[in-house]
């Protein structure tokens, strides 16, 4: 019991680490104009009081480690959970994509928590909210992100009148670019190279209809490419200078490499299968194009399921 509290804790901060998914998407999506400052807020009722008291069993588990070591702990361990809670957006369970971001972003704003509590700074100030929408990029300052954190949210102008699903891709996007998937404001990329971008997403994405694991290495990568980012801002912002031991790490992440593992094996179940309607010449209703869409689609249910169930057991069942 002892141990599954505390990995409760470090999921979530009051042990509802899979509750707080979903309520922090009811609140934006009751107000998605607001997803920044709702976030921050979110972020620090829930995360907040156990944002502190993690960093510190971290510091009791490594007395050895020094300010920065102990840095590079905190962003190793939070880099992981931001690309396990994110990563999974592909094949048949595409609706899972604001769920799955939202746990990113609570695990991106948890290493923003934690790498201030490293520096003594206390977890549950409202500045730390102020502090957390300047780092993502949205203000320029915390005065301004404290105005807008203390602005009542304008409920005169209702976004109700859209349609549900342009409503849904607008907050998907704006989570997206909170999350820095998106490209950076202050990134200059060429014409060529933002068209290759897209071009690989949709890559991506045509593959994932048939093997959903494709994923997996795509968004732990860029996960780890927008992470770095802020935890180059969060270090320079708190300490001043950046840490190369916290900001930098390995070139070849294990997780992406195992990710990569799993994405090739998730392609060769519906391989295999296309290779045996073609060898037994399996046909529906004289037609051999039906038997390949039921193989594909069945295929991607049961490779996808199987993930998605394994992962939850997962979060449930590990120990600390």
């Amino acid at each position: 019991m002892r141990r599954t509290g505390r990995r409760r804790a470090e999921a979530g901060g009051d042990g509802r680490g899979d509750g707080l998914q979903g309520s922090l998407l009811r609140e934006i999506a009751a107000a998605p104009g607001r997803l920044p400052e709702a976030l921050a807020l979110f972020a620090l009722r829930h995360l907040g009081p156990g944002a502190g008291p993690s960093v510190e069993r971290l510091r009791a588990a490594h007395p050895d480690a020094d300010a920065t070591a102990l840095r590079a702990l905190v962003v190793t361990r939070g880099r992981r959970r931001v690309t396990a809670e994110g990563s999974f957006v592909g094949g048949p369970f595409l609706f899972l994509i604001p769920v799955a971001f939202c746990g990113a972003l609570l695990a991106q704003a948890r290493i923003v928590l934690e790498l201030a509590a490293t520096e003594g700074r206390d977890t549950t100030d409202p500045e730390r909210a102020a502090e957390l929408l300047v780092l993502q990029g949205v203000y320029a300052d915390t005065a301004a992100a404290r105005a807008a954190l203390d602005a009542a949210p304008d409920r005169s102008r209702s976004e109700s009148r859209r349609g549900r699903m342009t409503a849904l891709r607008d907050l998907v996007l704006r989570m997206a670019w909170l999350l820095g998937l998106l490209t950076p404001s202050d990134e200059k990329v060429g014409l060529w190279t933002r068209i290759g971008q897209w071009a690989l997403v949709g890559c991506v994405f045509l593959v994932g209809l048939v093997a959903p694991l494709v994923w997996l290495p795509y968004m732990a990568f860029s996960y780890n490419r927008a992470t770095n980012r802020l935890v180059d801002r969060a270090t320079v912002f708190y300490i001043g200078s950046r840490d190369l031991r916290t900001s930098r790490g390995i070139r070849v992440d294990p997780a992406t490499a195992v990710a990569g593992l799993r994405a090739l094996g998730s392609m060769m179940l519906p391989t295999v299968a296309l290779l045996l309607v073609i060898a037994t010449d399996t046909r529906i209703a004289g037609g051999r194009w039906p038997v390949v869409g039921i193989v594909l689609t069945t295929g991607c249910l049961v490779t996808g399921g199987w993930w998605l169930w394994r992962r939850r057991r997962q979060r449930r069942e590990a120990p600390p």
